[in-house]
Parts: structure tokens; sequence; C-alpha cells
């Protein structure tokens, strides 16, 4: 099954985007917004006494996996566009 491409308006800058790469980053948003609520939720609202180690431990294990799933969720984006740069140059 061919990758089947979005249709955008100005046929730029989007041309990377098929329905593969939208579900990719769709499925990778939610556990991104549920990692950031959490990160700002225990900033904000600190339900025990402030200790320095648990606060950098606490950070690290919610905010160490956002950065790890950004740059899983930036990665397929990026490839996908070197591939269709690819196959523009076969192409000609």
């Amino acid at each position: 099954m061919a990758r089947e491409r979005v249709p955008s308006e100005s046929g730029g800058w989007l041309s990377w985007l098929d329905r593969d790469t939208v579900l990719d980053v769709t499925v990778n948003l939610i556990p991104l917004v549920i990692l950031a609520f959490f990160a700002v939720l225990y900033t904000l609202v600190q339900p025990w006494e402030f200790d320095p180690a648990m606060f950098v431990i606490m950070h690290f294990l919610t905010l160490f996996p956002f950065l790890l799933l950004v740059i899983l969720t930036y990665s397929p984006r990026k490839s996908s566009r070197v591939t269709s740069d690819d196959s523009k140059v076969a192409d000609m």
C-alpha cells in the first residue's frame, strides 16, 4: 500500500505529510500532553514538603521521557521529508 499524502492547499511545506506521519504524531501527542500536565502540576502544587533531591528526581522522571518523545515524534517527520526529497530526485 502506497503512502497516501494528505492534501495541502499550498502544496509546499506540507508535502512531507502523509496519513502514517499524522497518526504517529497524534499518538505521541497524547502522552506528551499528559507528561507536560504532570510536570506543570507538580511544579505549581506540591502536596508534600519541598525536598530539592525529590524535586529533581521527580522532574527528571517526567521531563526526560517528554524530551525523548519529542525527539521520537520529530524524527519520523524529518526522515519522511528526506525520503520524499530522495524520491523527487529519483523521479527527475
